[in-house]
């Protein structure tokens, strides 16, 4: 199993494309910037079957009709942001994109909590993490010795907490008990900047010291 990252549009948000030995691929976050998720897919030969989203901020969604019409494939999302798809105010586009706004259409399925998916040779473990937003997920692929953590933890740092629906405490309840319980060597893949690991976090997150 590998993963790649796509770091896309003014906001740098990291988009991963998770493939298997079949070279099958999910899609997990892709943001902004369609015809290069295209391209990096096209040119690995690569057979996307679904696109996750780790929550439905707008620089994690930009593209998602556009890849989802592309390479008719499913969309995935918890379902306490199923509305964030649609509505600007929820998923912050009308308030941090001056004269745009970003509308998505509805998911094809609503992550209902905590359970393990199998998409093909695929097997995810979905964690809520909530407190960046309130249907925030962490997609765990043991496997693979990854985790895409969204915009809950970052090399060093953690998710804002000041936009709708955040909740510091929340946050921190969430890295701690569903993220770093994971294996030490646990690669994190966060929605904006370099991949980290669980044993680097927990040594020197100073965002984590504390709790």
């Amino acid at each position: 199993m590998k993963w790649y990252p796509l770091p896309l549009g003014p906001l740098q948000t990291n988009c991963y494309i998770i493939s298997d030995q079949n070279n099958h691929c999910l899609i997990v976050d892709p943001g902004e910037e369609p015809e290069k998720i295209k391209k990096y897919i096209d040119g690995k030969k690569l057979k996307p079957i679904a696109i996750l989203l780790t929550h439905a901020h707008f620089d994690h969604i930009g593209a998602v009709d556009a890849i989802r019409d592309g390479f008719s494939i499913p969309v995935y999302i918890h379902k306490k942001e199923k509305d964030w798809l649609r509505d600007p105010a929820l998923n912050g586009s009308n308030s941090f994109l001056p004269g745009q706004t970003i509308s998505v259409r509805p998911a094809d399925y609503l992550i209902q909590n905590e359970q393990e998916m199998t998409l093909e040779a695929f097997t995810i473990q979905v964690f809520e993490t909530p407190g960046h937003s309130p249907g925030s997920v962490s997609f765990y692929f043991a496997e693979g010795g990854f985790v895409a953590s969204g915009d809950a933890l970052f090399q060093f740092s953690i998710g804002r907490t000041d936009l709708r629906g955040g909740n510091h405490a929340e946050l921190l309840k969430s890295i701690h008990e569903k993220l770093l319980i994971l294996p030490e060597d646990t690669i994190v893949l966060p929605g904006h900047g370099p991949a980290t690991t669980i044993g680097q976090e927990m040594d020197a997150n100073p965002f984590l010291n504390g709790y």
